[in-house]
C-alpha cells in the first residue's frame, strides 16, 4: 500500500554533478609520466607518421644527384644545386604550417650555399656554408627562442636519427601492403636506368663535347659516391621529417628572471653608462684632434693608435649585448616608473655602445689606409657591423616593452639576429672580398710597401681586378693566382669561368722571376 500522506521526493533538474573521487583504500601513489607525454617522447613518436611516396622519391633523387654532382668535382654548381634540392621534400610541409619565417630562413640558407658557385675564395665559401647550415638548422627545427636556436644543431642531429626509422617504416609498409605496386615501380626505375646507361655510353663515345657534360663513372669514385649519396639522402630526409613534425621545444624559453631591487640593479648599469660615455667622448677628442693630438697624448702614431684597441672594442661590444640581456631579464618591473628607468638606463648603454662601434670602425679604417686591407681585417669589420645591427634590434625590442613595467617581449628577436648574421655574410660575399682587397691595396697610399706575396695568394675572384694592373705587377700577380677552368657541370664556378675568359682575352702573362721576387 502506498502512503498518500507522505510527500514525493523532488525531481532533480539540470545536469547531474560529476561523481566524487573514489574512497581512499590505502596510501596515495604517484603515477609515472609516460615517455610519450614528455616533449622528448613526443618528438621520438613523430617517426610513426608515414612519409609520402613523393617525399621518398625526392629524397632518393637528391641523394643520387649528390653522388653524381659532388664527388669527384671541385666545389661549385653541383654543391649549390644539391643544397637547394635538399629542401624540396620539406617545403610542402612548411607551406602547410604557414611557417613564413622558416621558409625565409630556408631561402637564406640556399642563397648562402649558392656562393660556392659564384665565388672561388675558399675561406669565404667555408664561412657562408657554416652560416647556411646554422640557418638551415633553425628553419628545419622551427626554433623561435634563444634556447631552441642554440639547440637547433643538436635537434637537427636528433632529427637525423629519427628520420631513419621514419623512412624504413614507410618502406616496410609499402612493400608489405603494396608489394605489387612497389615491384612495378622498381622495375620501371631499373629499365629507365638501363636505357639511360646504354644510350648515354653510345652518345658519349660519339661526341667528346657531349661526354664532358655527363657524370664520370669510375670504380675509384664509386665508394665515395655511395657514402655521399646516402649521407645527403639522410640529411634530406631529416629536413623533410623535421618540417612535418617539428620538436615541441621550438618555443623553449626560460622563465621570467627574479626582478632585482632598483638599487642593486641600477647602480652597475648607470656606472657602466658613465664609463662607456666617457670612453666615447675621448674618442671624439682623438678624431677631432687628429694625428698631433694622438701623438701628444698617447705617444703613438695614428695607425698604431688605431690598431692598438680594435680587438678590445669588438669584445666590449659583444659583452655589452650580454650585459643588456641579463639586465633586461632582471630589471625591476613593479611600476610604470620602473619600466621607464629600465628603458632609459639600458637605452643609454646601447646608444653609447653604438659610439664604441663607430670608434672601432674608424680605427680600422685608419689602420687599413696605412697598412692595407686583408681578409681578416675585412671580416672583423663585418662582425662589428653585425654587432651594431644587433644592438639596434635590441633597442627596438626595448621600445616595445610591455605596458605597466611588464617584462620585455621580443619573440621575434632571436630569429631576427640569425637573419642579421646571414645578411652580413651575404653582404660580404656580394662585395667580392678578394677583388676588393686587391683594388684597395694597389690604389691606396700605403705607409708600407705593397705585399705582392699576399696578392698572389688571392683566389680567382681577384683575376678581373688584377688584369687592370700595370705591368710588371699584373703578370707577377696573375702568374700565381689559381684560375683553373671548370671541367664539368658539377664544378662550374662563375669566378673561375670569368677568370679564364679574362686571361684568354687579355695580354699574355709574362712574369719574370727577378722582377717579381719569387722566393724572397
Amino acid at each position: 500500500m502506498t502512503d498518500h500522506g507522505a510527500p514525493l521526493p523532488a525531481t532533480p533538474r539540470g545536469p547531474l554533478p560529476p561523481p566524487g573521487p573514489p574512497p581512499s583504500t590505502g596510501p596515495t601513489t604517484t603515477l609515472a609520466v609516460r615517455p610519450a607525454e614528455t616533449p622528448l617522447g613526443r618528438f621520438w613518436e613523430g617517426y610513426r607518421t608515414p612519409a609520402t611516396a613523393t617525399q621518398l622519391v625526392g629524397i632518393a633523387v637528391v641523394g643520387l644527384a649528390a653522388a653524381v654532382l659532388v664527388v669527384g668535382h671541385r666545389p661549385g654548381l653541383g654543391v649549390a644545386v644539391v643544397g637547394a634540392a635538399a629542401w624540396a621534400p620539406a617545403v610542402p610541409a612548411l607551406v602547410r604550417r604557414r611557417a613564413v619565417v622558416d621558409l625565409l630562413l630556408a631561402l637564406v640558407s640556399v642563397a648562402l650555399l649558392a656562393t660556392v658557385a659564384l665565388r672561388d675564395a675558399g675561406w669565404l665559401v667555408a664561412l657562408c656554408a657554416v652560416v647556411a647550415a646554422a640557418c638551415g638548422a633553425v628553419a628545419a627545427t622551427s626554433a623561435r627562442s634563444t634556447g631552441s636556436i642554440l639547440l637547433s644543431g643538436a635537434t637537427w642531429a636528433a632529427g637525423l636519427v629519427r628520420a631513419l626509422p621514419w623512412v624504413t617504416r614507410t618502406l616496410a609498409y609499402a612493400t608489405g601492403s603494396r608489394r605489387r605496386q612497389a615491384l612495378v615501380a622498381l622495375r620501371s626505375v631499373a629499365i629507365t636506368a638501363g636505357l639511360l646507361l646504354v644510350f648515354g655510353l653510345l652518345f658519349a663515345s660519339a661526341d667528346r663535347v657531349f661526354a664532358s657534360y655527363l657524370p664520370r663513372l669510375s670504380a675509384e669514385l664509386l665508394p665515395g659516391q655511395v657514402v655521399v649519396g646516402v649521407m645527403v639522402a639522410a640529411l634530406t630526409a631529416a629536413l623533410a621529417h623535421l618540417a612535418a613534425a617539428p620538436p615541441a621545444w621550438s618555443e623553449l624559453r626560460p622563465g621570467p628572471g627574479r626582478p632585482a631591487r632598483p638599487g642593486e640593479w641600477l647602480l652597475p648599469v648607470v656606472a657602466l653608462d658613465v664609463l662607456v660615455l666617457g670612453f666615447v667622448l675621448v674618442q671624439v677628442g682623438a678624431l677631432v684632434g687628429g694625428h698631433d693630438y694622438v701623438r701628444a697624448t698617447a705617444g703613438l702614431g695614428y695607425a698604431e693608435y688605431a690598431r692598438e684597441g680594435f680587438a678590445q672594442l669588438v669584445v666590449a661590444t659583444a659583452l655589452t649585448l650580454a650585459v643588456v640581456g641579463v639586465a633586461a631579464r632582471h630589471a625591476p618591473r613593479g611600476t610604470t616608473r620602473d619600466g621607464v628607468v629600465s628603458r632609459v638606463a639600458l637605452g643609454v648603454l646601447c646608444v653609447a655602445t653604438l659610439g664604441v662601434v663607430a670608434s672601432a670602425l674608424r680605427r680600422m679604417d685608419l689602420y687599413m689606409e696605412a697598412f692595407g686591407l686583408t681578409r681578416l681585417r675585412l671580416l672583423v669589420v663585418v662582425v662589428e657591423v653585425v654587432l651594431a645591427a644587433v644592438l639596434v634590434l635590441v633597442m627596438v625590442a626595448g621600445l616595445r616593452r610591455g605596458a605597466e613595467g611588464g617584462p620585455f617581449r621580443a619573440a621575434w628577436l632571436p630569429r631576427a639576429v640569425v637573419v642579421t648574421v646571414a645578411a652580413g655574410m651575404l653582404g660580404l660575399a656580394a662585395v667580392n672580398p678578394d677583388a676588393l682587397i686587391l683594388r684597395h691595396n694597389t690604389t691606396a697610399d700605403l705607409e708600407v710597401a705593397l705585399d705582392t706575396d699576399y696578392l698572389r695568394g688571392l683566389s680567382a675572384d681577384a683575376v678581373p681586378a688584377a688584369d687592370g694592373l700595370d705591368e710588371p705587377l699584373r703578370s707577377c700577380v696573375l702568374d700565381v693566382i689559381a684560375h683553373d677552368l671548370p671541367t664539368g657541370v658539377g664544378d662550374w664556378n662563375l669566378s673561375r669561368v670569368l677568370a679564364a675568359d679574362v686571361l684568354e682575352a687579355g695580354a699574355p702573362v709574362a712574369a719574370d722571376w727577378e722582377t717579381c721576387g719569387y722566393g724572397r
